[in-house]
C-alpha cells in the first residue's frame, strides 16, 4: 500500500509525531501506517479533505499552519503522508 519513499521518510521522521520509535523496520512502518489509516495523497487540498473526513476542524489554519500539523508529513516528492494519529 505504501512505497518505499514513503515508509523510509516515515521510518526516519517518525519522532516529530512520537516521544519514542513505533517502527524500526520497512515492515512494522508498513503494519503500523496501515493500522493508523494513514493516507498519501497528492496535495494540501486533499489533506485538508483528509481531516475533513476525520472529523478534525481545521477552520481558521492557513494552509502553513495545516502543513505543519505533526500528523502532516510532507514528502522530498511533494505529496503528503497523512497519519492518524
Amino acid at each position: 500500500m505504501f512505497d518505499n519513499e514513503v515508509i523510509n521518510y516515515f521510518l526516519d521522521n517518525q519522532s516529530r509525531l512520537f516521544d519514542r520509535d513505533v517502527a524500526s523496520t520497512p515492515d512494522e512502518a508498513q503494519d503500523f501506517l496501515e493500522d493508523a489509516m494513514a493516507e498519501v495523497v497528492d496535495s494540501l487540498d486533499e489533506v485538508i479533505e483528509y481531516f475533513d473526513e476525520m472529523g478534525v476542524d481545521t477552520d481558521g489554519l492557513s494552509e502553513d499552519e495545516i502543513e505543519q500539523q505533526a500528523e502532516v508529513f510532507k514528502l522530498p516528492d511533494g505529496r503528503y503522508l497523512v497519519v492518524n494519529s
